[in-house]
C-alpha cells in the first residue's frame, strides 16, 4: 500500500488555487498575458494522516485576504471527512520583470472557496 508523498500536496495546492481562478471567470493564462504573474512568497503544511494511492481526495482553498499585492489563502485536504492536510500560503503578484505590483482589480478574490 503505497503512501502519497508529502512534496504532492504543494501540487495539489496549485491545481485547486488554478480552479479557483477559473471559476472566477479568468484563467491563469489570461492573467499572464496582462503581464501579471503569482509567485508563491510562503507555503505552508501541516500533515494528519498519511494519503494512500487510489485516495479520492478532496481539496479544498479558501482566499482568506487579498490586498495590495498578496493573496493569502488556506487549504484543507480530506478523504471523505477525514483531515488529512492544512496548508496556508501567500502569493505575491510581480511582472514579468519579477517587480511586485498591485493585484488588478478584476483578478482580486473576494473570499471565494474552491473545492
Amino acid at each position: 500500500q503505497g503512501r502519497v508523498h508529502h512534496a504532492n500536496y504543494l501540487t495539489y495546492f496549485e491545481m485547486v488555487r488554478t480552479e479557483m481562478l477559473r471559476e472566477s471567470g479568468t484563467t491563469y493564462r489570461d492573467f499572464e498575458q496582462s503581464g501579471f504573474m503569482l509567485v508563491v512568497a510562503e507555503m505552508n503544511v501541516r500533515y494528519f494522516l498519511p494519503a494512500d494511492y487510489d485516495d479520492l481526495l478532496r481539496v479544498r482553498v479558501e482566499t482568506t485576504k487579498a490586498k495590495a499585492a498578496r493573496i493569502y489563502q488556506k487549504y484543507e485536504v480530506k478523504r471523505g471527512d477525514t483531515l488529512l492536510a492544512t496548508g496556508s500560503s501567500v502569493m505575491a503578484c510581480v511582472d514579468h520583470s519579477g517587480r511586485v505590483r498591485r493585484l488588478p482589480n478584476w483578478i482580486t478574490p473576494q473570499h471565494r472557496q474552491q473545492d
